[in-house]
């Protein structure tokens, strides 16, 4: 691209507080405004989930313009290294911190034009009017809109020559070149471009029923995978506590436990609940533990409205003690979350290889407590929702240097509904989120089967 680059002074209009006037359309302005605020406090430390929950402009909006603000914040956030790349080219140098949110609004023009087939002049003049609002960033309004219509030119072309890697950082990618290889690292990256489908979990198996009425697609090991997103609540089997929303993969960790009717479970990390809900549906004695009482008030409403029963426990694990050992153990350990990138696109510019060493840590010591917990013979399955080695396969080969008297159990096919291309070369299980790419891929887990011996 060969289009000379802007200058990102400000304005002697903007020093002197003056913001530029604009006669653009206000029409959608409410919806990008939202979109820009979550995007601020995204920047701020805050997820993608809970920005979404906290920003108030988005709760104030309905309708089409409520689902166009999320599209936008989370395209932003999926494409955000293909979008500075194309920006960058008209940019001589990187706007100043305090100049944040003028680089936020550039993102969101640009994401429109180039991703979301908006026309350019609704993108660049709402992008304007956006800039016009704020004093400290009024200066910039010229900026905005001199790169935003050239994003928007010459965007589309220069993004579809970008390989899928420019929107993961490096760190990221050279560990997933590492583990998987080129190819599928590449397969990876790409499958984290699309968002996620809708993925929900049956109570019981004769309730196939509802793959009909919901129009969804069974996959092999019993996930319903439905066509279209929606109001969860509005979907059929809801009220009647038929399923949960729960992705593919993070359904096959409580399979690979194999919980049978009556035996004792602890679910250690268990919000907020899918798989406290497979073990109670298998008629297991469940204690879900967990630290946050907001998402252990999510797992007791689910409980609820399945009519499962769980006892539920309000306490840091690594601090939760019981007079009873368990026959099984689920620990579903905090990690990275790299596995979930697909539906929380905010993870690869959140989280750090210093987050990644310390959560590997942290893990293991829930590992060490777990065993601690589990009577002989009994079993533990271990699992994060992560793409990192250090927190899944290096994880594992640790816990059994540390422990004599823990043995891999393999994973046979079986077990997870005959979905072999998840099991690795040392018998555990890893999903990938290019795995069932035809269907619309599943998130990235890790999971191992472990035996206390007696």
């Amino acid at each position: 691209m060969n289009d000379q680059k802007t200058k990102t002074a400000p304005s002697a209009g903007a020093q002197r507080g003056e913001a530029p006037t604009t006669g653009a359309p206000k029409a959608g302005l409410d919806a990008r405004r939202a979109a820009l605020d979550i995007l601020e406090r995204v920047r701020e430390g805050a997820s993608l989930d809970d920005a979404l929950a906290l920003t108030r402009s988005f709760s104030e909006l309905t309708g089409p313009d409520r689902g166009f603000a999320r599209a936008l914040a989370s395209g932003v956030l999926r494409r955000r290294g293909s979008l500075d790349h194309i920006l960058g080219a008209y940019i001589d140098r990187p706007l100043p911190k305090k100049a944040a949110r003028a680089m936020d609004i550039l993102r969101l023009a640009a994401a429109q034009s180039v991703f979301l087939e908006t026309p350019a002049h609704a993108a660049v003049a709402t992008a304007v009017d956006l800039a016009s609002e704020r004093r400290e960033i009024a200066g910039y309004a010229k900026l905005i809109n001199a790169v935003a219509r050239k994003a928007a030119k010459a965007g589309p072309a220069a993004a579809a020559k970008l390989p899928p890697r420019a929107d993961t950082p490096g760190w990221m990618w050279r560990s997933w070149e590492r583990a998987y290889g080129p190819a599928k690292a590449r397969a990876i990256a790409e499958a984290h471009r699309r968002e996620a489908p809708l993925d929900l979990t049956l109570k019981t198996p004769e309730g196939a029923a509802w793959t009909d009425r919901l129009e969804a697609e069974r996959l092999p090991f019993g996930t319903m995978r439905l066509r279209s997103r929606g109001d969860v609540a509005a979907l059929p089997g809801f009220d009647e506590g038929a399923w949960w929303v729960q992705d593919a993969a993070a359904s096959l960790p409580a399979m690979l436990l194999g919980a049978a009717k009556g035996e004792r479970i602890f679910d250690l990390c268990a919000a907020p609940g899918g798989k406290t809900l497979q073990l109670a549906a298998a008629g297991a004695r469940v204690t879900a533990i967990d630290k946050s009482g907001d998402r252990l008030k999510r797992l007791a409403d689910n409980l609820d409205r399945t009519g499962l029963k769980a006892t539920t426990v309000k306490e840091d694990v690594l601090r939760w003690r019981s007079k009873d050992k368990a026959d099984a153990i689920l620990l579903d350990a905090p990690c990275s979350a790299t596995g979930t990138i697909r539906r929380h696109p905010d993870i690869p510019w959140s989280k750090t290889e210093t987050d990644v060493a310390a959560l590997a840590a942290l893990q293991a010591n829930m590992i060490d407590h777990a065993v601690s917990l589990l009577k002989p013979g009994g079993r533990l399955v271990y699992c994060v929702c992560s793409l990192q080695p250090e927190e899944g396969e290096a994880q594992a080969r640790a816990a059994l240097q540390r422990h004599a008297s823990l043995a891999r159990v393999p994973v046979a096919p079986e077990d997870i509904g005959g979905f072999s291309e998840a099991i690795n070369r040392d018998g555990d299980l890893r999903t990938l989120p290019s795995m069932l790419a035809e269907k619309g891929g599943m998130d990235g887990f890790f999971a191992a089967l472990f035996v206390l011996k007696g």
